[in-house]
């Protein structure tokens, strides 16, 4: 489980209502752009909604929306900038006056729509309407409490503003559902305003995917802890714990750090962004920002998520979790050297035979059931890796004790599978040095083995019998007394000038 730390302003990103010019600044425009992203988001909802339905009859007056919202954006931009404030441009008087008009055109048309609605029986229409109005409203209380002459008596007299043009910009339609959102993906949605994740999941829910939301960073990583989430879609200022500490304790976890974080963040933030794909964030949406934007940043990151998984689970395959988790961490661990290992050789008998009679098919049926019995049986030990030739089985531990306990069970368990094949088992272990690490040419190369150790255990199994675990001698010395074996005896294995002496497996 990840420890919760409680975030500290050491993140640069305010949790409190700065002070000096510049942060009050950035507060005002974070605050103002809030009901904004409101107004684009249910707009351009309703549009897609009102197209599918072929109801041509709404769209122009939710377009007409969407505009004067885009056009609040730049208003925002344009007379709140700090250049503009440090040159003393700000008249806030024509401020208010553009504002209002762009408000009067949102909650005109938006009573135009709603009477509409009405009069159609289109009546479910309305409440996304409604949070229209109510963003529209909460923008003009915004204004009122925030652009007054108070907060600018500090930053220099007021010069006569510039003409502020509107930019009439036909809103971008997002694409039809792609074949990448059609894959779906778990989303998880942090931002501690509520309209904003009821847009968010709206948007992400009709494009496909699941969603799940949360008002905090505490609750998010406690979700993150429990749950299993492709991508987070995560704010950047929010109270008790901001985004950027959220991010780096996801970061910091290793069973969370491969998850992309997409981050949500105002225009005024970006400083505090690259800190974030510093930290290992995947990107960033400024808000606020276009729904074909929305859908185009999320299909990216999940279809780099999946081409990740699959990556990491073929490495995994090739390499073996325990050797790829050490691989990610320090590379250089996979250096040549020279190791004491206990390596052991399981091989079906009679499966020659057997799959002469069998088609390939049926051959390969039963090695899959055989391998995966063998990787459940293995799955908490310590083998560094296992390898499968045929019906042959390598797998090298680090001690010999664990390596019996596996030849055991395997003995056990796969036995029990072979016999209603009408096949058997036999298993060898011997312990000794081998020489490991990345071995091959310039474009391939593999983990591997080398020694006398490994082609011993390979003679020593080859003569063990069905239902049998032979010990060498160096593996039995190193066990000791924690294990019956039987009396000693004699192998004269192949390509061997000396016997080999061995000890059957009796009980652990």
């Amino acid at each position: 489980m990840m420890k919760r730390r409680p975030s500290k302003a050491k993140t640069g990103v305010p949790a409190q209502r700065p002070t000096h010019v510049p942060d009050r600044l950035a507060h005002i425009r974070h605050e103002l752009r809030t009901p904004v992203v409101h107004v684009l988001g249910y707009s351009e909802l309703l549009q897609e909604i009102t197209e599918e339905r072929g109801q041509p009859q709404f769209l122009p007056d939710l377009k007409r929306i969407q505009i004067a919202g885009q056009n609040l954006v730049l208003l925002i931009n344009e007379f709140l900038a700090p250049a503009r404030i440090e040159a003393g441009e700000i008249d806030l008087r024509y401020v208010h006056s553009e504002l209002r008009t762009l408000l009067n055109h949102i909650t005109g048309y938006c009573e135009i729509i709603q009477e509409l609605a009405a009069e159609t029986g289109q009546e479910d229409l309305l409440p996304d309407l409604q949070k229209i109005h109510l963003a529209s409203n909460n923008f003009l209380k915004l204004v009122e409490t925030l652009l007054v002459p108070a907060n600018f008596t500090a930053l220099g007299k007021p010069k006569p503003a510039a003409n502020f043009a509107p930019q009439l910009v036909e809103p971008a339609k997002p694409s039809k559902r792609s074949d990448v959102s059609r894959a779906g993906g778990s989303i998880l949605v942090v931002d501690d305003d509520a309209g904003n994740r009821d847009v968010l999941l709206r948007r992400l829910s009709r494009q496909g995917y699941q969603v799940t939301t949360v008002e905090s960073g505490l609750r998010a990583l406690d979700l993150l802890d429990k749950g299993k989430f492709d991508l987070v879609l995560l704010d950047l200022i929010m109270p008790e714990m901001d985004g950027m500490e959220v991010l780096r304790q996801v970061k910091a976890t290793p069973h969370l750090q491969n998850i992309p974080v997409l981050m949500l963040s105002a225009l005024d933030e970006l400083d505090a962004v690259v800190r974030c794909i510093k930290l290992g964030a995947e990107d960033h949406l400024p808000k606020p920002f276009p729904a074909a934007i929305l859908q185009a940043r999320v299909e990216s990151c999940l279809a780099n998520k999946r081409m990740s998984d699959q990556l990491r689970k073929y490495t995994g395959w090739l390499f073996g979790k325990s050797l790829f988790s050490r691989a990610v961490a320090a590379p250089g661990s996979l250096a040549l050297r020279r190791q004491e290992r206990t390596v052991l050789f399981a091989d079906i008998r009679g499966f020659t035979h057997w799959s002469e009679s069998r088609t390939p098919e049926a051959a390969v049926a039963m090695l899959n059931r055989y391998f995966e019995d063998a990787e459940r049986i293995w799955g908490s030990s310590s083998v560094i890796k296992t390898e499968y030739t045929g019906d042959e089985i390598m797998g090298v531990f680090p001690a010999a004790r664990d390596a019996v306990r596996i030849a055991h069970e395997l003995r056990v368990e796969l036995g029990q599978l072979l016999k209603g094949f009408g096949l058997g088992i036999g298993i060898g272990l011997h312990t000794g040095p081998v020489t490991e690490g990345l071995m091959g040419g310039t474009d391939v190369k593999a983990y591997r083995f080398v020694g006398d150790t490994v082609n011993t255990a390979s003679r020593i199994c080859k003569e063990a019998q069905a239902g049998q675990v032979l010990l060498s001698e160096t593996t039995s010395a190193e066990l000791g007394s924690s294990v019956k074996s039987g009396q000693v005896f004699e192998l004269f294995a192949k390509g061997k000038t000396e016997p080999l002496k061995v000890r059957p497996l009796i009980a652990i």
